[in-house]
């Protein structure tokens, strides 16, 4: 049982912690964490690159959330584990992703938010429910004009998930990675208070 969980923490956070904005880097040139609002994300990279580079990167980050899930159900199906396990390694790879994604070891541990990770693990853990979730990040962001109102919602929905999932593990795990997900956008939280936060409508009116 131990094996499985440290098996799954390591291959999670490795898959986490390869970075869409990394191969923006090599193709434009750009470190999406010395420019912009300084983070290696899909969002930062539409802000600083455009539309195209935002959708690249947003693409490998959702990919890889959903990869380090669907590997894990995979083997854990083929090795007839019980329900409750299978659920909390599932959340594991899935929580171990995101923190690949932010607290990346070549990064010194300062790396994106998560977001599109974490509409990849929604997806591959349940994708009709991931699917709502991603609806209702779409919905609450265009409707408040700020994306970090959206990305609550996602969380919002993993703990809704994990609930819905057996054992009370992956209530603790989805929990922990909201609070998380509050902790690394306490800045954007400070940005609207300064009225300096971009709104979603002001990054998509570029032309790039």
């Amino acid at each position: 049982m131990w094996l499985w969980i440290v098996g799954v923490l390591i291959f999670g956070y490795s898959i986490g912690c390869l970075h869409g904005s990394g191969v923006a880097q090599k193709i434009s040139g750009i470190n999406l964490k010395e420019t912009g609002v300084k983070n290696a994300g899909a969002s930062n990279a539409t802000i600083v690159l455009g539309k195209k580079f935002g959708a690249l990167v947003a693409a490998i980050d959702i990919g890889k959330g959903a990869v380090a899930v669907l590997f894990v159900q995979y083997f854990a199906e083929n090795a007839e584990l019980p329900g409750d396990i299978i659920a909390l390694l599932l959340f594991l790879a899935g929580a171990a992703a995101v923190i690949g994604h932010n607290f990346p070891f070549y990064m010194n541990f300062n790396g994106g938010k998560g977001t599109a990770t974490v509409i990849g693990v929604l997806l591959a853990i349940d994708w009709k429910i991931g699917l709502i979730g991603f609806l209702l990040f779409v919905i609450v962001a265009l409707v408040t004009d700020f994306l970090v109102f959206g990305v609550l919602m996602l969380y919002a929905t993993l703990i809704a998930m994990a609930v819905w999932a057996d054992g009370y593990w992956p209530v603790v795990i989805a929990a922990l990675l909201f609070f998380t997900a509050i902790w690394k956008h306490i800045e954007n939280f400070q940005r609207m208070k300064e009225r300096s936060e971009k709104r979603i409508s002001a990054v998509f009116k570029k032309k790039k």
